[in-house]
């Protein structure tokens, strides 16, 4: 392609949210319900491994895995066996060394998707994130970067060893609202109303409940903030199918018409295009931590076991008589 993304040009974290709302899977007899088609996943990430220019596609997840991998190096500890799901490519693992990380198991759902790039001494698998096919407690870390179909947070729970941490990294939130915004502008105005064309994303607010109902503790949740600029629309089209990012909702339209698309690039420019002609493509992400729990982790104290009242705190600021004569 002769045309290249410009720039990625904010990064904005905002850290130590933690939230406690509703939660994100609509429940029916008792489970999840299926909001995605998985084997048409698979398939989108199978034909983005056989790219001969797939790299050019993964500048958003080496921005965001180095993100994660800050996150580790925060962590005062060393992990002697850590996981990796759905890294294929080691977009987090790149950023690791051998003195934080002993050994990696290294997992995909695609074979061509697996790529060893890190000193680290890893072990490469091809698994389904859903159905992992480990042990209990055989981690003292797990991390993944990826748009996620849905949170397995239970599976990643049962794996890791007490006092193991999990450290995620998912878009979310408000993630490409100029682009949903145009298409549902457009479609509307030419075809008389809109269906779904970008796959739903998760809340921020969301997660803690999430992370919490999955047996974690001492959660953390913060959001980064990208923006990434393009030449046009259809170029941050061109770049999610070339990320493996397509819809694959079941609820998806496959089609829109041509004439659609043009009305929505024209949309896409006149609301949210800059001086210089791009248009940028915001994308929200979420980031999460959680801790198995264990014994020696601190634990809050029982309610109604406070020794001082809040009222009291007031008389802190107040001058006192003592040691005047």
């Amino acid at each position: 392609m002769n045309w290249k993304r410009l720039s990625i040009l904010t990064l904005r974290s905002l850290s130590g949210i933690s939230q406690n709302l509703g939660s994100f899977c609509t429940r029916r007899n008792g489970g999840a319900m299926n909001v995605f088609n998985r084997d048409m996943k698979k398939r989108q990430k199978q034909r983005v491994a056989a790219l001969k220019d797939g790299h050019q596609y993964d500048y958003l997840r080496n921005e965001v895995g180095s993100r994660v991998a800050d996150r580790v190096y925060d962590i005062a500890r060393t992990f002697p066996l850590a996981l990796d799901i759905g890294g294929g490519k080691s977009h987090i693992a790149e950023h690791l060394n051998k003195d934080v990380v002993q050994s990696l198991v290294l997992t995909d759902v695609s074979q061509q998707n697996l790529c060893r790039q890190t000193e680290i001494p890893t072990r490469c698998v091809v698994v389904d994130e859903e159905f992992l096919p480990f042990k209990e407690n055989t981690f003292d870390l797990v991390h993944f970067n990826r748009s996620i179909l849905r949170l397995t947070l239970g599976l990643h729970l049962s794996v890791l060893k007490p006092d193991g941490v999990f450290i995620g990294a998912m878009v979310g939130g408000e993630t490409l609202y100029e682009l949903r915004c145009s298409l549902q502008l457009a479609e509307s105005e030419r075809e008389g109303g809109f269906s779904a064309h970008i796959s739903p994303f998760t809340a921020v607010t969301d997660l803690g409940n999430l992370l919490g109902g999955a047996g974690f503790s001492m959660l953390t949740v913060d959001v980064d903030e990208v923006q990434v600029h393009y030449p046009g629309m259809m170029e941050v089209m061109t770049d999610l199918q070339g990320m493996g990012e397509s819809n694959c909702a079941w609820n998806r339209r496959s089609l829109l018409h041509r004439d659609t698309m043009l009305a929505a690039a024209a949309v896409y420019r006149e609301m949210y295009g800059n001086q210089d002609g791009s248009v940028p493509a915001t994308f929200e992400i979420l980031y999460m931590i959680g801790w198995k729990p264990h014994e020696s982790q601190a634990k809050p104290v029982k309610r109604g076991s406070a020794t001082v009242s809040f009222g009291d705190l007031s008389k802190i600021s107040r001058p006192t008589n003592a040691g005047r004569s």
